[in-house]
């Protein structure tokens, strides 16, 4: 992998640093509650700072604060 795409992320290599199934990914880009992504031609990419962006907004301090924020 290039200097350039290096934070680039195909969906597998997503995956495997969310701990999360492809399966899962697809299905939170269908609902739009996941990391943004790009498409370039058929491949979908997610940028490192999208993940970490996505992970951040879903940080919180309690499960109560969690379930306000509406996450499952």
């Amino acid at each position: 992998m290039s200097e350039k795409t290096a934070h680039y992320l195909t969906q597998d290599d997503a995956a495997q640093l969310l701990h999360l199934s492809t399966r899962t990914l697809e299905r939170l880009r269908h609902e739009g509650t996941g990391p943004e992504f790009m498409k370039a031609g058929r491949r979908v990419l997610y940028s490192r700072s999208g993940i970490d962006a996505w992970l951040r907004s879903r940080t919180f301090s309690s499960a109560a604060e969690a379930k306000t924020a509406g996450v499952r």
